[in-house]
């Protein structure tokens, strides 16, 4: 048995993931000859035939599948060291685009991001603020270098690192409701009042809703700043994070109406990256430093957490 090339194998991946020759010559931008006969090459060296092309569509035959799944570790490795080697080649980045999402709490990780370029002003720092999807889509169409957000945490492509929870909590000004607030107030009671969300900034991915009272008018904000004075100035109600009205709360110009039916919610704030895209030097140096850091932010919405009442709700909508 003669050796068999890496570019074998990738065509070879590639028609089993497809289902095709055709297919896989069109993701891999070859021709459909050169797929096929790499796969033929490869079958000959080894003696074994992968692919049952007796159907429509091919399929892998017992030892194909086999082999498959052994080459597919190959290739991620591969992929890895590939990525390793673009990092280890790019110099100093002239520019680095990262997103704050509309739950973090501002002040405190603008300050870490600012004492972090403090000290590399080699490299400009592109600050874009966005809502709900909005982060996650920049970072998946290559605008954004990181993100601070929520995300979902089963994606595969990416990484993360844990900067807390942030609690948010159903909020009224007093007065507002022609009922006394109460713990026990139901969605259907508040479909005449108008509700205080935020606007999606995403363009293309889906619209995500999370506890939208059906039926009920809606009052829509970019972001939590303006919600807030909104709610404070008795023109609606919604949910807030926690962080942004512990005073109000505490003075008692904001009420919460969280309870059994109202619950509020919690989202897992996170720094997060793409892993299957190289990292240059500065941008591998923020990482760390938001690694080192995160204990610190974490503490911070954590002990807001711990005195929110707002119970555990979904994740991943507009609120």
């Amino acid at each position: 048995m003669s050796g068999f090339t890496l570019h074998d194998l990738q065509c070879f991946d590639a028609v089993i993931r497809e289902g095709g020759f055709q297919a896989a010559a069109a993701i891999l931008h070859r021709s459909h000859p050169a797929v096929f006969a790499a796969v033929a090459k490869l079958e000959r060296q080894l003696g074994l035939d992968l692919l049952d092309r007796s159907g429509y569509r091919v399929r892998a035959t017992e030892a194909g599948q086999s082999l498959h799944r052994r080459a597919q570790a190959v290739l991620r490795e591969f992929e890895g060291l590939r990525t390793h080697a673009a990092q280890l080649a790019m110099g100093a980045e002239s520019e680095l685009h990262v997103v704050v999402g509309d739950l973090c709490p501002r002040p405190p990780l603008l300050g870490l991001l600012g004492r972090f370029f403090a000290a590399e002003p080699g490299t400009r720092l592109h600050l874009h603020f966005e809502a709900v999807g909005g982060p996650a889509e920049r970072l998946f169409d290559d605008r954004a270098d990181l993100i601070l957000h929520r995300i979902d945490k089963g994606d595969p492509r990416l990484d993360w690192i844990d900067l807390g929870t942030v609690p948010f909590v159903p909020v009224v000004a007093p007065g507002f409701l022609s009922f006394a607030p109460s713990r026990a107030i139901r969605p259907q009671q508040l479909r005449d009042y108008t509700q205080c969300v935020i606007r999606d900034s995403a363009w293309h991915s889906p619209q995500r809703d999370f506890f939208l009272i059906e039926g009920a008018q809606q009052c829509t904000v970019a972001d939590h700043a303006m919600k807030k004075e909104i709610v404070l100035q008795g023109l609606g109600w919604g949910h807030l994070p926690r962080f942004l009205i512990e005073d109000e709360l505490a003075d008692g110009r904001l009420l919460s109406i969280a309870g059994r039916y109202l619950p509020g919610h919690r989202e897992e704030l996170v720094a997060a990256r793409r892993n299957d895209r190289p990292h240059g030097p500065v941008a591998t140096r923020l990482w760390r430093h938001l690694a080192e850091q995160a204990p610190l932010v974490s503490a911070g919405t954590v002990s807001a957490a711990a005195r929110a009442s707002a119970g555990p709700g979904t994740r991943r909508a507009r609120r």
